[in-house]
Formats: structure tokens, sequence, C-alpha cells
């Protein structure tokens, strides 16, 4: 049996090795994303945070507790509170400040320092 002839190889274009301009964008169609958003990132306009009586939220509680994994929790608040504690016994301690500070808040106080 006699071997297979080898086929040719292709052979690649040479790359350039200089500098060089691109060239210009292709026009496009008109339809897609706004000018200026990036392919494939999502836009979405964030719904008003003001419920029908006023309200909005000014403080955040955002505790994460996976499974296997160390719990972490922190504490936001609009009147410049920005804390986080990672630890099951320092989470727990944190949910209980935050509950604390709802009350003591500048932001939730009136000046007589009335509860609102």
């Amino acid at each position: 049996m006699s071997p297979l002839p080898n086929p040719p190889l292709k052979c690649l274009p040479s790359t350039p090795t200089g500098l060089y301009l691109a060239g210009p964008a292709p026009v496009g169609t008109g339809g897609g994303a706004a000018r200026g958003v990036a392919e494939g990132v999502p836009t979405a306009v964030r719904p008003d945070q003001q419920t029908e009586d006023g309200s909005y939220p000014i403080a955040w509680l955002t505790i994460t507790a996976p499974r296997g994994a160390v719990p972490t929790a922190k504490s936001v608040c609009a009147c410049g509170r920005n804390l986080f504690a990672a630890d099951h016994r320092k989470a727990l301690a944190l949910i209980e400040d935050h509950t604390r500070h709802r009350d003591l808040c500048p932001l939730r106080t009136h000046q007589e320092g009335a509860a609102v």
C-alpha cells in the first residue's frame, strides 16, 4: 500500500508590519440601540422609588449568606452611613445596629426629636 500524498498547504496572507489607519465604520441602517450605548448592554429606566404617599427608601440592609460561605451584611443610609460586616456574629450585630439606626437617623427624625 502506498502512502497518500500530502495535500498542499494553504498560505495565509502576510500580516502588516507597520502602522496603518483603520477605515471608516460602516454606516448603519438607523435601527438598533441609541447612539453611545454599548452593544449587548441592557438599558432600563429605574422606576421612581417614591410611593403614593410621598415616602421613599433612605436606608438599605443587604444580607448575603451563601451556603458554606461566610455571611456578610451591609448597612447603607442616605445620611452617609455605610457599614460592612463579615462573619456570622458581626453580621448579626450589624443587623441590630441597622435597626437601631432607623430610630436615630437624622433624616428620619424631626428637629424636635420625634420620629417620623
